[in-house]
């Protein structure tokens, strides 16, 4: 038995560390806002040495966050190894706002610790504590490099660290943390040969036992592939939002009562993805008109992971997600018509194979390795089979606590990706449903006017579903005039 231990990517997971430069940074990550009473020390300062102690007692929990990349010998693919240099004090990190700190100040920061990549050479993590939030609040912004995690396991990670209750219990001592032994760049490279050979004598061995069986799911993968490749090879259109980016980028959020949102899906049918969907194109409509955009013959396609994992899959690391490219009825004027025809298009796409196909190319690449990753890669990178990324990770339907400290909001973040200046995710939390925006600096300098788009949008669509509803700032802050700025915190409520 081997002296060392290590585990090898996947080619979904190693995807993430391919696309990644200097301009897309593919990190995921959350901005969190809590209630900072529990947390706060005699002096009225944040207990970094605290939450540092806390996070300690639960990392044998999730091990992936005391590893480090290791390569492959001449084909280049990353494994995971212990660091043997780990400190927690390094990705543990403590800022504060000039007191008394508002959102604004909070997302520029964020925006900026998000433009900075992660330091390959360590544990692919960094989380901030930032003190100094007006209201007695404090905000922790959680980045992880996308090759580590997608959505769900994500929600899994934040399981470990945060609790249902706000009584918080002191963990038992946990276990003396012993760095495995890495493997040597001749044991690498011999055991991947090794698995290569053993994979093709499988697949043959195999073929021979069950030959009809094979043919037949050799012949549904080929199915799926075509229907996938199918919809990736149809381009987008060229938009404003599709245009090169830089290495800065820009944050901003808002959030809604989930149950408006259910009350919309319950009214007109299809899901709270559809709406979210729904909501979405007709903000694209809303913010490409105020540009002055031409809409005609626009195709305009978003790209929507969806989740593969199992349950028996629950609380593991990695991503296991495949995708569907849904076409948005940006040109459709009436709401109710546009949330039919984004319903039609889902329910359609759940009877497809395109999902499926997604899997079968991730499939195929770590059968054939690194080579053709790569290659397929930076070509897709180049094309443009989409316009923009929306993301939706269902969270605790119940409050969750960090060392008794509710979190009271959960900004999520998507990386962007080559010529794509806006990604937008959505995470719910105890009946609220947070977006998050993350946009590049210059393509999107007008990023407030689209998450004011967004909440019109929604208020549109909620309206034609029956029950009105309104913009809260534009009441409170405008003092009655219509042209004030919705909120972007909570600017949605139903009456």
């Amino acid at each position: 038995m081997a002296d060392y231990r290590y585990e090898r990517l996947t080619a979904l997971d190693n995807s993430f560390l391919v696309f990644e430069s200097a301009e897309t940074p593919m990190h995921v990550g959350w901005v969190a806002i809590l209630d900072a009473g529990p947390l706060l020390t005699a002096e009225g300062g944040v207990d970094i040495g605290r939450i540092g102690a806390h996070i300690a007692s639960v990392l044998h929990r999730i091990p992936r966050y005391r590893e480090r990349l290791a390569y492959i010998p001449i084909e280049g693919h990353p494994v995971w190894v212990d660091d043997h240099q780990f400190n927690l004090n390094y990705h543990l990190r403590h800022a504060s706002l000039p007191r008394p700190g508002d959102e604004r100040q909070l997302k520029r920061l964020s925006a900026r610790i998000m433009s900075q990549q992660l330091d390959r050479g360590k544990p692919l993590w960094e989380m901030w504590v930032v003190e100094g939030l007006k209201g007695d609040r404090l905000a922790l912004i959680w980045k992880i490099h996308h090759c580590m995690i997608d959505g769900i396991a994500g929600v899994d990670l934040l399981s470990v660290l945060l609790n249902f209750s706000p009584e918080y219990v002191t963990p038992p001592d946990p276990p003396r943390w012993i760095p495995r032994p890495a493997p040597s760049r001749t044991a690498l490279l011999r055991d991947e040969v090794i698995a290569r050979v053993t994979a093709r004598l499988g697949f043959a061995s195999r073929f021979v036992r069950q030959p009809i069986r094979m043919v037949s799911e050799v012949w549904a993968g080929v199915e799926a592939l075509a229907e996938t490749l199918g919809a990736g090879l149809h381009l987008a259109s060229d938009t404003p939002l599709n245009q090169p980016i830089g290495p800065h980028r820009r944050f901003d959020w808002t959030a809604m009562e989930l149950s408006a949102l259910q009350e919309v899906k319950n009214r007109l049918g299809g899901t709270v993805n559809d709406v979210v969907l729904a909501t979405v194109a007709g903000a694209v409509r809303r913010f490409f008109q105020r540009r002055g955009l031409n809409l005609d013959g626009l195709e305009f396609r978003v790209f929507v992971p969806v989740n593969m994992r199992s349950a028996a899959e629950r609380g593991t690391l990695g991503n296991r997600v495949a995708a569907w490219f849904v076409d948005l009825p940006i040109t459709e004027r009436d709401p109710s018509r546009r949330f039919r025809k984004v319903r039609d298009a889902t329910a359609h796409l759940k009877e497809s194979n395109q999902a499926r196909g997604a899997e079968i190319l991730t499939e195929v690449a770590d059968w054939t390795g690194s080579t053709l990753l790569t290659f397929g890669t930076r070509l897709a990178s180049q094309a443009r089979p989409f316009n923009l990324v929306v993301t939706n990770v269902p969270g605790p339907p119940r409050p969750v606590y960090l060392l008794g400290a509710r979190v009271e909001e959960a900004y999520p973040m998507v990386p962007l990706f080559v010529n794509q200046g806006l990604g937008v995710a959505l995470f719910s939390i105890a009946g609220k449903i947070f977006w998050g925006f993350n946009a590049d600096w210059d393509v999107v300098p007008d990023l407030h006017d689209f998450v004011a788009a967004i909440e019109a949008s929604f208020a549109e669509l909620h309206n034609q579903a029956g029950r009105p509803i309104e913009i809260g700032r534009a009441k409170a802050k405008g003092k009655g005039n219509p042209g004030a700025r919705p909120r972007t915190r909570g600017a949605l409520a139903a009456r």
